[in-house]
C-alpha cells in the first residue's frame, strides 16, 4: 500500500470497517465512490467534498461535458475511470471531472492518449454517472466501446454468462435505470439497423439514449432477457410470456413480466416492472378530495355487496383496490384475493394468483375461494360472464366483493354488466359503489402561472361539460421543464375520480335498462363529481395542467 492509499484509508476509517477498507483497495477505480456511498454513512456529495479536500482538488457540484468529449478521451476510458472532459477544456488545457482521486495508472493512460497533463476536479459519483448516461447512453460503461474493439463472439443459442459479462451487465443497468427513473414498463424494439429502448414514465413513453454500437448486440440482449425469464431462446417465431425476479440495488424484489413478439427485424420485448414488496398505500395516499373520501366510508363498511373500480389499463385500479383492502383488513375478517398478477403484497391477506395455463382462471379460483369461508373477496378483474355471475352472486350471499372492470366511466360499468347477460335485478341488488378513475400527470415544481386566454378557457370548460362561474383562473399553472422532470414539466401522477353510489333512483334505472348517459346525468344531478370536474379542481389547485385534463378526461356529452 502506497503513502496516498494510507492517507485515504485514514480518512475513511471512521466511515468504513477494516474489512471494507481492504475491499476498497481491490475495487476498480470506476466503482470506488459508489462502493463508499453504499457501505458507509457518506452520501455522494459529502464523499466528493471529502475527496476534493484530501487530494487538494476543486469540488464542483454542477458542470457541463465538453462538446467533443469522445474525441478528447475515448468513451471506454471515460466509463472505465468515471472521469469526464469538462466544457472548460480547450486546445491547450484538459480539465477532467472525476468521481475519485486518480491513481498512477489512470494518469498514465490519459496522458498517453491525450498528450496533456490534466487538471482534475471532483464531483459526485451520481452526477458523473448521470452525465455519462445522458451523453453516451444507458449501459455505455458496459457496451460503450468503439468499432474495432474486441468483444467476445455471442452465440444466440447458448449465451454463457462468464463469456458475456458485458451483456449481462448492460441488461441489469437498463432495468436498474428504469427503476431509478420510476418507469413502469420497458419496451425493447429492434429496427433494421438499430435497437430502440423506451421507458414508460408517468404514463408516457420516453426513448432513452443508448450506445451507438448497440445494434451489434441486439440479438444477444434479447436472448439474455429470455434466459433470465427461462424462455426458449431458440424459439423466435412464436410469442412467449414469462417472468423475471430481479433484485434492485436497494435490495427490494422486483417482479418483471416479460412478453416477446416476433417482428420484421427481430423479437420485440416488453417488460412490466412490478414491486413485490409494495409501499404502504392507504386511501389517504390516493389523492381523493375530502368529500369524495367520506363517500367511501359507507360502502366499505357494508358486510356484503359489490364495489367496482373502473378505468383503462394503467389507471391505478389495482393500487386503489389494495388501499381498500388495507383499510378493511383486521383480525376479525378473512380476506382472500384472486389476482393476475399479485402486484402488491398485503400482510394478513390470503392472495392467490391466476394461472390460466393450468386452468386457474378467475372463475375457477373464485369457486374455490367461496368454499374457504371468506368475509371479503377481491377479484382482480371481471373479464367474462362467468366471473361476473359468480362475483355478483357471492355479493348477494353475505360477502363483500371488490373488483375491477374496463369501462370509460362509472355508469358504463352497469351497462357493461348487462352486456355480459347479467340480470339487471341482480346488478341493482348487489352494486354498492362504482369508482371510475384516471391518472393524470402532476406538475413539477418548475411550473409557472399559465395566463390563459379567457375565451380559450371557456371553450375548454364547455368541451369538458363543466360550468365554473368563479371567473378566477389565476391559480392555473402550466408545465415549464427542468432537469428534475427531464424538461417535460411533469413529475409523478395524481388520480382523478368519479364515485357513483347506490340509491333507489339508480336501482330503478338499472331495472329499466336505462342508458349509461341517462344514469350519468341523473347521478350528476344527485351530486356526483365527474372525472372532468375532479380534474378541473386539480387544475385550479395548480396540481396539473389543463392539457392533461383535456387529453385524459374528455366529456361524453
Amino acid at each position: 500500500m502506497n503513502d496516498f492509499s494510507l492517507v485515504l484509508n485514514n480518512s475513511f476509517k471512521d466511515f468504513l470497517s477494516q474489512a471494507d477498507l481492504e475491499r476498497l483497495n481491490l475495487t476498480p477505480i470506476a466503482k470506488k465512490a459508489h462502493f463508499v456511498t453504499e457501505n458507509s454513512s457518506l452520501n455522494a456529495e459529502s464523499l466528493a467534498e471529502k475527496l476534493a479536500q484530501i487530494g487538494n482538488f476543486d469540488y464542483v457540484k454542477d458542470f457541463e461535458i465538453a462538446a467533443n468529449s469522445e474525441k478528447i478521451l475515448s468513451v471506454k476510458l471515460i466509463c472505465e475511470y468515471q472521469c469526464i472532459p469538462s466544457k472548460e477544456s480547450t486546445d491547450d488545457k484538459l480539465v477532467l471531472v472525476s468521481a475519485w482521486i486518480p491513481d498512477e495508472d489512470e494518469i498514465s493512460w490519459i496522458i498517453s492518449q491525450t498528450g496533456k497533463i490534466p487538471i482534475w476536479k471532483i464531483s459526485s459519483c451520481v452526477k458523473i454517472a448521470e452525465i455519462i448516461s445522458q451523453s453516451f447512453g444507458v449501459g455505455s460503461d458496459s457496451l460503450g466501446m468503439e468499432e474495432g474493439d474486441e468483444f467476445a463472439d455471442i452465440n444466440d443459442d447458448d449465451i454463457a454468462e462468464d463469456e458475456n459479462a458485458a451483456i449481462i451487465k448492460f441488461v441489469s443497468e437498463i432495468i436498474t435505470k428504469a427503476l431509478t427513473d420510476r418507469a413502469t414498463d420497458i419496451h425493447i424494439e429492434p429496427q433494421r439497423n438499430s435497437l430502440t429502448i423506451r421507458y414508460r414514465i408517468d404514463g408516457n413513453l420516453l426513448p432513452i439514449k443508448l450506445p451507438d454500437n448497440l445494434a451489434r448486440f441486439k440479438d444477444a440482449i434479447i436472448s439474455r432477457l429470455k434466459i433470465m425469464a427461462r424462455l426458449n431462446i431458440s424459439e423466435k417465431r412464436r410469442p412467449q410470456d414469462g417472468r423475471i425476479n430481479f433484485v434492485s440495488k436497494s435490495g427490494s424484489d422486483i417482479d418483471i413480466r416479460i412478453s416477446s413478439l416476433p417482428t420484421m427485424y427481430g423479437e420485440s420485448v416488453s417488460l412490466r416492472l412490478l414491486t413485490q414488496k409494495s409501499q404502504p398505500v392507504t386511501i389517504s395516499d390516493l389523492g381523493f378530495m375530502p368529500d369524495d373520501q367520506s363517500k367511501l366510508e359507507i360502502p366499505l363498511s357494508r358486510p356484503h355487496g359489490i364495489i367496482l373500480v373502473t378505468g383503462p389499463t394503467g389507471s391505478g385500479k389495482s393500487t386503489t383496490l389494495t388501499a381498500f383492502i388495507r383499510k378493511l383488513r383486521n383480525p376479525e375478517v378473512r380476506i382472500i384475493t384472486v389476482e393476475d398478477p399479485v402486484e402488491y403484497e398485503v400482510e394478513g391477506v390470503n392472495q392467490t394468483q391466476v394461472q390460466a395455463e393450468i386452468g386457474l382462471t378467475f372463475s375457477a379460483v373464485l369457486r374455490s375461494v367461496l368454499r374457504q369461508d371468506p368475509d371479503i373477496i377481491m377479484v382482480g378483474e371481471i373479464r367474462d360472464r362467468e366471473t361476473a355471475d359468480i362475483a355478483i352472486r357471492a355479493s348477494l350471499t353475505g360477502h363483500l366483493v371488490l373488483s375491477t372492470l374496463h369501462t370509460n366511466d362509472a355508469s358504463g360499468a352497469l351497462t357493461r354488466l348487462i352486456d355480459m347477460d347479467i340480470e339487471p335485478f341482480l346488478i341493482a341488488s348487489s352494486v354498492e359503489m362504482i369508482l371510475a378513475q384516471r391518472l393524470v400527470r402532476k406538475l413539477c415544481t418548475c411550473k409557472q402561472p399559465a395566463m390563459l386566454d379567457t375565451h380559450y378557457l371557456e371553450s375548454c370548460l364547455t368541451s369538458l361539460g363543466i360550468k365554473d362561474d368563479s371567473k378566477d383562473f389565476s391559480t392555473i399553472h402550466k408545465a415549464i421543464g427542468c432537469p428534475k422532470c427531464r424538461a417535460i414539466g411533469y413529475y409523478g401522477r395524481l388520480g382523478i375520480f368519479e364515485i357513483l353510489l347506490a340509491s333507489d333512483a339508480l336501482h330503478d334505472m338499472i331495472i329499466n335498462k336505462r342508458t349509461a348517459r341517462d344514469i350519468r346525468n341523473a347521478a350528476r344531478k344527485s351530486g356526483m363529481r365527474t372525472l372532468q370536474e375532479c380534474g378541473w379542481q386539480l387544475v385550479k389547485n395548480s396540481l396539473t395542467g389543463l392539457e392533461e385534463i383535456m387529453a385524459y378526461a374528455h366529456s361524453d356529452e
